[in-house]
C-alpha cells in the first residue's frame, strides 16, 4: 500500500485486537479478573484490553446484525434499540429519541439519536464519544445502486459497535474509573442532519461535555490509525444559478459545464488512484494540500417563474477558501447576461481537529499499538464530509480514522462509500481498546 504499508503495524500490533488481546486474558486471568485488580488503582490499558478482549465475540455478533439491517437518515430504529437495550443493561443512564430529523422533502422524522452516561466511582472530567449509526442510501454508494435502499457502505455499523464496547469495557471497570464518559449515537449523518438536531437539543450543554472523540473506518491496515491535527475533512456549500431570456436553457448547461470544470481533483476511478488519494493526503505542500471539487446541473425542473436553474455544490480546502470559490461562481455566472446568483443554504461547515489532541492522542496509540500503527494525515480526504464537524465547532476533540483494510485486500474494500467496502472485523476490537483506554485517560486528567 505504498507510504501506508511502510508505515503500517507489525503482525503483532495488527492482532493485537484478536491474538494480542488473548495474551492480556490469561496473564490478567492468572490473578484475578479486572474487576478485582484493585479499586484504588485508576483505569489502565492493561485492564482495558483484558475487558475488551472478552467482548470481541459479542460486538463482532452486533456488527454483523447491524449490518444486516441498514436503515438510513430518519429510520434507524433498529440500531437505536439495540444501543439502548445492551446499555441500559450496563447500568448506564440512557435517553433515547434524541435529536428529531428534518428530510430532504421537509418532514421531520422522529428522533432515533441515543445518549447514555457512565458515571465514574471517582471525581473527574467530563469527556464524550460519537458514533454514527445510519447506512448509506443507494445512490451514495460507488457506483450508485439506485434499485438498493440501503447499505451500510461507510462503516457505521462499526463506528456503533466500537461505541457500545467502548461503553460497556468502562462500565465493567467503572469503580476505577474517574469522572464521566457521555455516549453520543447519532442518527443522520449521511444526511448531515443527525449532530445539528442533537446539538440544538442541547445534550452537550446537559451532560457538561467538555471535549468529544470520534474514530470513522478508513483505508488504513487493520490494526493502525490515521489522526487528524489540524486537519480533518472539508465542508461543503451550494450555490443556484437562475436563467432568463430565449437561450436560458442553453446557457445553463453551459455554465453547468463552466462550474463542475473548476474542479482539480477527479474522483477516483481505479484503486491505483485510491492509493494515490491516501498518499497524497499523508503529504505536506502535496497536490491535496489545496483543492476544489465542483458539481453542477441543470435542476430537473424550472423554478417558480418558469426559469431553468443551475444547482451547484463544492467542497474545498483550506477551509476559508470558501468565500473565494464563491466569488469564483459568481464571476462566472455574471458572464451569462440574466443569470441570477442566489445561496439555497449555508455552507456546511469543515471539520477540523485541534492539533494539540490529535498529537497527544498519537502519542499514546504508539505507545500502545508500536510505533509503526499511527499514520498522520496533513490535509483532507476531497470527497468525504462529516457533520461531526458541529460537535467541534463547540467543543475540542478528535477525529481518527480507524484501519480497516485486511492484509493483502484492494484498497477498494477499506475505503467508504464504494460498492466493494469490505471491512476486516478485528477493527472493532481494536478500536474499542483505543478509545476505552483514550476515554479513560482524559476523563481522568
Amino acid at each position: 500500500m505504498g507510504n501506508v504499508a511502510g508505515n503500517g503495524p507489525s503482525r503483532r500490533a495488527v492482532l493485537g485486537g484478536v491474538a494480542g488481546a488473548g495474551v492480556v486474558v490469561m496473564a490478567s486471568g492468572a490473578g484475578a479478573s479486572a474487576e478485582s485488580v484493585g479499586r484504588r488503582n485508576p483505569v489502565d490499558q492493561a485492564a482495558v484490553d483484558a475487558v475488551a478482549a472478552r467482548l470481541e465475540g459479542e460486538l463482532v455478533a452486533l456488527r454483523r446484525a447491524l449490518h444486516a439491517n441498514p436503515q438510513t437518515t430518519g429510520a434507524e430504529t433498529y440500531a437505536a434499540g439495540e444501543v439502548a437495550r445492551r446499555l441500559r443493561a450496563a447500568g448506564l443512564e440512557v435517553t433515547t429519541g434524541v435529536g428529531g430529523t428534518t428530510l430532504p422533502d421537509g418532514t421531520v422524522a422522529p428522533g432515533n439519536g441515543v445518549v447514555a452516561v457512565l458515571r465514574g466511582a471517582r471525581p473527574g472530567r467530563t469527556v464524550a464519544y460519537r458514533a454514527d449509526m445510519d447506512a448509506v442510501p443507494g445512490d451514495g454508494i460507488m457506483p450508485p445502486k439506485k434499485g438498493r435502499p440501503a447499505a451500510h457502505a461507510c462503516g457505521h455499523d462499526i463506528h456503533t459497535a466500537v461505541g457500545v464496547g467502548v461503553a460497556l469495557t468502562l462500565a465493567r471497570l467503572r469503580h476505577r474509573l474517574s469522572g464521566t464518559v457521555v455516549f453520543f449515537f447519532q442518527p443522520g449523518e449521511e444526511g448531515l442532519v443527525g449532530a445539528r438536531a442533537m446539538i440544538a437539543q442541547g445534550w452537550l450543554e446537559r451532560t457538561g461535555v467538555e471535549e468529544i472523540h470520534a474514530l470513522h473506518t478508513g483505508p488504513y491496515p487493520v490494526g493502525g490509525f490515521a489522526v487528524t491535527p489540524g486537519s480533518g475533512l472539508p465542508g461543503q456549500d451550494w450555490v443556484n444559478i437562475a436563467f432568463g431570456g430565449p437561450d436560458a436553457a442553453a446557457a445553463a448547461a453551459r455554465l453547468a459545464g463552466a462550474i463542475t470544470a473548476l474542479g482539480t481533483v477527479p474522483l477516483p476511478q481505479d484503486p491505483a488512484a485510491l492509493e494515490a488519494m491516501v498518499r497524497d493526503v499523508q503529504t505536506p505542500d502535496g497536490p491535496l494540500a489545496r483543492f476544489l471539487v465542483t458539481g453542477a446541473r441543470v435542476a430537473p425542473a424550472p423554478d417558480a417563474e418558469g426559469r431553468p436553474v443551475v444547482e451547484a455544490k463544492f467542497r474545498c480546502w483550506p477551509p476559508e477558501r470558501d468565500a473565494e470559490v464563491r466569488e469564483e461562481i459568481r464571476r462566472l455566472a455574471q458572464t451569462y447576461p440574466g443569470a441570477v446568483v442566489s445561496y439555497p443554504r449555508d455552507p456546511f461547515p469543515a471539520l477540523l481537529c485541534p492539533a494539540d489532541a490529535a498529537n497527544a492522542l498519537a502519542r499514546r496509540l504508539r505507545c500502545e499499538f508500536g510505533a509503526g500503527a499511527v499514520t498522520v494525515n496533513r490535509t483532507a480526504f476531497p470527497f468525504n464530509g462529516e457533520d461531526y464537524a458541529l460537535f467541534l465547532e463547540r467543543v475540542p476533540g478528535t477525529y481518527t480514522f480507524l484501519g480497516v483494510r485486511a492484509p493483502g485486500a484492494g484498497i477498494e474494500t477499506s475505503y467508504p462509500h464504494y460498492e466493494t467496502f469490505e471491512p476486516d472485523e478485528r477493527a472493532i476490537g481494536v478500536g474499542v481498546r483505543a478509545m476505552a483506554g483514550w476515554l479513560a485517560d482524559r476523563a481522568r486528567h
